[in-house]
């Protein structure tokens, strides 16, 4: 006989709040994890084409582990250096720009910026701003990770907590599946791959085009000479994953910078416009459609949501569940919108009574 509903969400109540305080508490400690399980789940599916291959899992995850090696290697040694060199500099240059900017409209519209404007006031304002509030995050930023702790943390628990869970993740995913309860696990199951699918279309999918169109932006960005191109093409390429705010972000940011950079030299401005509205086509037409999918089920507008509050509740490690728990989150509407129909409490009496 098994337990009475309300028994069932009391249990299930305490469970998700007893995660919740887990969260709450120990987010700092567990973000290594939480990071490492992140990295195996992404890559489980080359794992598992490897084990198709004839290799076996250990094999398959020490393949695996060998080149994700190389590319941080790579990543350390050429691409996050000048991408901190670059971010520093932009900070720096930040209040000249805005000075430009003010003269520029000075001379070309000198009724729009009159001398005690509010417009001419934040021009001024603002460029200071940005470089004392980057300054200071970013100097947050790598005092933190330049700690030993968190250095230990990030760049040793994380990978081995990730080639540990890749190279266990099927008995692991075996073993969860024996601990569900008798009367629900088909529905848990279902729910489960649905969950699945939805996070491997967006996480994986997502995540891969963020990378190719953020590489894309980079490498194009840099070969026409445009300053702070790898920076542009980092935000461009993490901003991706929200429609439509990547490139929009990424494109101002770029032809904002060209225009002080080639102003006279208009075709090297227009090039720049160029490569987002080429990165903003393949995106549109191929890479979304190919590796993500039409129907994942994740709104823009609730992705955002879910890493304002996961972020402002449980901080950086609430950012890094928020787009799981929005895809769980969906995918339990979705059934429980499907219940709500079928129950009494919609079709009411009549309808029943008329089936």
């Amino acid at each position: 006989m098994s337990l009475p509903v309300r028994d069932q969400l009391r249990y299930w109540g305490i469970a998700l709040a007893a995660t919740a305080l887990v969260l709450w508490f120990l987010g700092d400690v567990l973000m290594p994890f939480v990071l490492g399980g992140a990295i195996a789940y992404f890559l489980d599916p080359a794992a598992d084409r490897l084990e198709r291959a004839g290799c076996s899992r250990p094999l398959a995850t020490g393949i695996i582990t060998v080149f994700g090696v190389l590319i941080f290697v790579v990543l350390a040694l050429l691409v996050v250096p000048t991408l901190i060199s670059q971010t520093v500099d932009l900070i720096n240059i930040a209040p000249q720009l805005f000075r430009d900017l003010h003269t520029f409209l000075t001379e070309r519209f000198p009724d729009l910026v009159e001398p005690d404007s509010t417009l001419r006031k934040s021009l001024n304002t603002l460029g200071e701003t940005i470089q004392s509030r980057g300054g200071e995050l970013l100097n947050t930023l790598l005092s933190s990770a330049a700690s030993i702790v968190n250095l230990v943390l990030i760049f040793v628990i994380a990978p081995v907590v990730a080639v540990y869970l890749l190279a266990d993740w099927d008995h692991m995913i075996a073993e969860l599946d024996q601990l569900l309860p008798r009367d629900h696990a088909p529905v848990i199951r279902n729910l489960a791959r649905e969950i699945d699918k939805t996070l491997s279309s967006f996480v994986r999918g997502m995540g891969t085009v963020c990378l190719i169109l953020g590489t894309y932006y980079a490498v194009a960005l840099m070969l026409v000479g445009l300053q702070f191109g790898l920076v542009v093409g980092f935000v461009a390429g993490i901003l991706t994953f929200i429609p439509y705010v990547g490139a929009i972000v990424g494109g101002a940011l770029a032809i904002g910078l060209a225009l002080f950079q080639f102003w006279g030299e208009w075709w090297w401005i227009v090039v720049v416009a160029a490569i987002f509205q080429v990165g903003q086509l393949a995106e549109g037409n191929y890479l979304t459609p190919k590796l993500v999918g039409k129907s994942v089920g994740l709104h823009p507008v609730w992705l955002i949501l879910a890493l304002s509050v996961f972020g402002s509740v449980f901080g950086f490690v609430g950012m890094l569940v928020a787009v799981p728990v929005a895809a769980a989150l969906g995918v339990l509407t979705r059934f429980g919108m499907t219940q709500y129909r079928d129950s009494r409490l919609y079709k009411g009496i009549t309808e029943q009574d008329d089936d």
